[in-house]
C-alpha cells in the first residue's frame, strides 16, 4: 500500500466516515483481524458500547443486520429526559442518572444534536396538585446536579393559556412550565457510531450474525453474513456483547445458552401533525389513565405519543393500528379547543421498547432500569434501560467483558469524548450569517444544518463546490438539501433508500407523502454515490413505495395481528437477510 493511500484511509477513519470505500475495507478487517470485543446491535446501546470500548483502547467491531438505529433507536419520543413519572415509581437513582446524562449531552458531548425543550404541565386539581407537582419538579430540577436549562415556572390558568392557547379553558386550573431536552434519535445514534469509527472501531451495517464461534466452553467470536452480497466470514474476538434490544432473547437462543433475564417488547406509537394545528409556545405533558402523553415540538411539527402495549409479533416492523391512533387522538383532543382529526396526521411511527420482563402485567410499570449479565464465558448481554442513559449502559456492558479481554482494561472515558460535530459548534452558530453568505444560503438553513451536523457542516456543503445543484432543496421535501442525501451515502453509512428517507432524514414522517413523492429524486442522488444502475434505482423506489403503502394500510386495521399481516407483506430492502433477524 502506498503512503498516500495509507494516509487517505487513516484520514477517513479519523473523520469517522462510513462510506462505500470504508465498508469494503472494514469487511476485510472483519475477516483478517482478531478483536477484543465484537458488539452485536447498531442501536444506541450497541453504538455506545463500541465507542466506549474503542476509547478505552480496545480493538472493536460493531455489526448490525440492518441499518444504524433501524429498530428502537429511531422510533422513540426523541427526548433526553429524566422521566418525571419514574419519580412517582420511586426510581430516584434512574432519574438522577438520566438527568446527569441529559446535562452532559446538552453541554459537552452533543450540544449540536441535543437541545432544551420547554413543556407545560397542566394542573387539573385544586389545593394539593400544585404543591405535590412542584415538589416533584424541584427534585427533577436539582437531582442531576448542575443544569443548563431553566427551572420550573408556575402559571395561573390565564398564564398557561397565553403559553398554550390551543388548550380548552376547562382543561386546567393552572400550570407549571419545566424543561427537558430532545434530539433526533436516529441521527444521534448514527453519530455515536461514527464517533466510534473515528476512534478505530470497525462499524458494519447490513452484517447479520448467523452463529457463534466456540473454543471449548467459551464464545470466541461470531459468524456474520453480508446481507448485500450473501458473503460470509468468521470474526474472531475475545468477547461478544449482545446489545440487540428486543432481539436479545433470539440472539441468546442462537448462542445455544440460557439467558439470565428475559426481554419484553412494549409497543409505543407516535403521530406527527403540522405545527399550525396546535397553537402553543411549548410542548405539553398530559396524564392518562395508564401513563403520560407528550406533545413534543418537532421543527414544523408536533410529535404526539406514546402508547404502551405488549407486542408479540414481527420485531422488525411493529405496526400502528387504527386503535393506537384513535387512542392518541382521543387523549390529546380531551384538552384541545380545536380537535385533531385523522386528516391532520402527516406521519405515524411505531417502535418497541426492550423492557426487562417482570411480574407486572402492565408494561408501563416495568422498570426502565437496565441489566447486564455475563451469560457465558466470552458473552455478555445488556438489555432494558432508556435511551437517555445509553452511555451508562454501554460502560457497564464493556466493564462486564473485562474478565475475557487480555490485559488491564482502562476505565470508561466517554463522559469526556464529544461526538463528531460537537467541537467548534458554538463558534459556528455565531458565524451562521457569514457561512450563509459564503454558500448563498439563508441563515435559517445554515442553523438547521448546524443542528444536524455541527462542525461537519463544512463537509456537507463542500459537495456543492463541484455540483452547485446539490445546495438546492430536495424535490418535494424542501426542509433538506440535496447535499445531505449525498453526505448520508458518503459519510453516514446509508445504503438503501429507506435508510435516507426514514433515518438520515425524517422525510418519511414529516411530509404527507411520506417520502414517496421524492423517492425517485433521492434514489438518483444516491445512485451517483453508491454506483446504482437503473434497475437498482427502480427496485429501491418500488420497495420503499410498497413499504409506505403497507404501513398506511396497517394503520387502518383494528388489531395488532391484522396490522402486522399488512405491514409484513412489504418486501425487505436488504434482500439477503435471513430469518430470524438479530
Amino acid at each position: 500500500m502506498s503512503k498516500s493511500k495509507d494516509k487517505t484511509e487513516t484520514g477517513n477513519r479519523l473523520k469517522g466516515s462510513l462510506g462505500p470505500t470504508e465498508r469494503a475495507e472494514n469487511w476485510k478487517r472483519l475477516e483478517h483481524e482478531e478483536f477484543d470485543v465484537v458488539v452485536i446491535g447498531g442501536g444506541v446501546t450497541g453504538a455506545g458500547a463500541a465507542l466506549d470500548a474503542a476509547t478505552r483502547g480496545l480493538r472493536v467491531a460493531l455489526v448490525e443486520a440492518r441499518d444504524l438505529a433501524a429498530g428502537t433507536s429511531s422510533r422513540s419520543s426523541k427526548l433526553f429526559h429524566g422521566g418525571l413519572r419514574y419519580l412517582e415509581q420511586l426510581e430516584f437513582s434512574l432519574v438522577r442518572e438520566a438527568l446527569r446524562e441529559r446535562e452532559l449531552m446538552l453541554t459537552r458531548l452533543a450540544p449540536h444534536l441535543v437541545k432544551p425543550v420547554p413543556f407545560l404541565y397542566p394542573l387539573t386539581r385544586r389545593f394539593w396538585e400544585r404543591p405535590y407537582t412542584a415538589a416533584g419538579l424541584l427534585m427533577y430540577d436539582t437531582m442531576g446536579g448542575a443544569r443548563s436549562v431553566p427551572g420550573q415556572k408556575h402559571l395561573s390558568r390565564a398564564g398557561a393559556l397565553r403559553m398554550v392557547p390551543a388548550l380548552k379553558r376547562s382543561a386546567m386550573i393552572g400550570g407549571i412550565r419545566y424543561y427537558d431536552a430532545q434530539a433526533d434519535d436516529a441521527r444521534h445514534t448514527m453519530t455515536v457510531a461514527r464517533t466510534a469509527a473515528r476512534y478505530g472501531a470497525v462499524v458494519m451495517t447490513s452484517t447479520q450474525v448467523t452463529g457463534f464461534l466456540r473454543e471449548a466452553d467459551r464464545i470466541a467470536g461470531v459468524k456474520v453474513r453480508d446481507v448485500e452480497t450473501a458473503e460470509e466470514v468468521e470474526v474472531r474476538a475475545h468477547a461478544v456483547i449482545n446489545a440487540t434490544g428486543v432481539w436479545t432473547d433470539e440472539l441468546q437462543k442462537l448462542s445455544g445458552g440460557r439467558g439470565r433475564f428475559r426481554v419484553r417488547a412494549s409497543k409505543g406509537v407516535h403521530i406527527v401533525v403540522p405545527r399550525d394545528r396546535i397553537v402553543a409556545e411549548t410542548g405539553m405533558i398530559l396524564r392518562t389513565e395508564k401513563s403520560v402523553l407528550f406533545v413534543i415540538p418537532w421543527g414544523n411539527h408536533w410529535i404526539i405519543g406514546t402508547t404502551d402495549t405488549d407486542w408479540h409479533l414481527d420485531l422488525a416492523h411493529p405496526s400502528a393500528t387504527k386503535a393506537d391512533i384513535d387512542y392518541l387522538l382521543e387523549h390529546v383532543n380531551s384538552v384541545l379547543a380545536t380537535p385533531l382529526t385523522h386528516d391532520d396526521i402527516e406521519g405515524v411511527y411505531a417502535g418497541l421498547r426492550p423492557l426487562l420482563a417482570g411480574e407486572s402485567e402492565e408494561s408501563s410499570k416495568l422498570s426502565r432500569e437496565h441489566a447486564v449479565a455475563r451469560v457465558a464465558p466470552g458473552l455478555v448481554a445488556i438489555a432494558g434501560g432508556k435511551y437517555t442513559t445509553y452511555r451508562v449502559m454501554a460502560a457497564d456492558a464493556v466493564d462486564a467483558v473485562s474478565p475475557d479481554v487480555p490485559g488491564r482494561m482502562a476505565s470508561s472515558i466517554t463522559d469526556q469524548v464529544p461526538l463528531i460535530g460537537a467541537d467548534g459548534y458554538h463558534a459556528l452558530v455565531n458565524q451562521a450569517d457569514q457561512l450563509a453568505g459564503a454558500h448563498g444560503l439563508h441563515p435559517y438553513r445554515i442553523r438547521h444544518l448546524l443542528d444536524r451536523y455541527g462542525s461537519e457542516i463544512h463537509e456537507v456543503l463542500a459537495a456543492g463546490d463541484e455540483r452547485p445543484d446539490l445546495l438546492k432543496p430536495v424535490p418535494a421535501a424542501p426542509n433538506y438539501l440535496q447535499a445531505e442525501i449525498v453526505y448520508a451515502c458518503s459519510h453516514e453509512g446509508a445504503m438503501h433508500l429507506e435508510d435516507v428517507l426514514t433515518r438520515r432524514t425524517r422525510i418519511s414522517i414529516e411530509y404527507p407523502h411520506r417520502g414517496v413523492d421524492c423517492a425517485d429524486a433521492v434514489a438518483r442522488l444516491m445512485a451517483v454515490e453508491l454506483g446504482w444502475d437503473e434497475e437498482t434505482i427502480t427496485r429501491e423506489v418500488a420497495v420503499y413505495t410498497q413499504r409506505v403503502e403497507a404501513e398506511r394500510d396497517s394503520q387502518t386495521e383494528p388489531s395488532d395481528q391484522a396490522a402486522d399481516a399488512k405491514r409484513s407483506a412489504a418486501p425487505e430492502a436488504r434482500i439477503s437477510l435471513l430469518e430470524p433477524v438479530v
